[in-house]
């Protein structure tokens, strides 16, 4: 058995928020000392490893209880709508990246920033032997394999929504 405070330890948690966590019902210990201290069992820990994996990726509180508290169906749902969160906030995140990059001004920057644009790219492809049908033949095969990607992809560029949408039409 484990004490709050060792727990706490294992898990780099403050003993207020183990606390919480009982109080709303996320983890509550398994036993109590004759001291009326929780304590806490293998399978506790099994749960806390749980919550610590579920916090790391961002879920609330709430979502990760729903989780452990339901079917494999209901835990797809709500993954699955944590990943289109996290890739709305990529994509807000990379325009927010490219203005700030537009903004400065600076071309120095650009190798900074961790950020490549269309410009760079096609340079990239060009100096490796492609010529523009090597490119098309790319583009056409990044669209049927994985067509969500290619257009965060090039959204990642820069590239404009209508030169998005170009493109794909393009390769389909």
């Amino acid at each position: 058995m484990y004490t709050v405070n060792q727990l706490g330890k294992m898990y780099n948690l403050s003993r207020s928020t183990l606390l919480y966590y009982d109080k709303i019902g996320l983890l509550k210990p398994s036993a109590r000392s004759e001291a009326n201290y929780r304590l806490y069992s293998k399978n506790d820990l099994k749960r806390m490893e749980k919550i610590a994996t579920y916090r790391e990726a961002g879920l609330s509180l709430e979502s990760i209880a729903d989780i452990l508290n339901s079917d494999d169906t209901n835990s797809t749902t709500i993954l699955e709508q944590r990943l289109h969160s996290l890739n709305r906030e990529i994509s807000e995140l990379r325009k927010q990246q490219q203005l700030v990059v537009a903004l400065l001004g600076k071309d120095s920057l650009v190798r900074t920033a961790k950020i490549m644009n269309k410009e760079q790219w096609v340079n990239i492809l060009r100096s490796s032997g492609m010529d523009e049908d090597d490119m098309h033949r790319w583009h056409r095969e990044f669209e049927r394999d994985l067509p969500e990607v290619h257009q965060d992809f090039l959204e990642s560029l820069g590239c404009s929504p209508e030169e998005v949408s170009s493109i794909r039409k393009w390769s389909q």
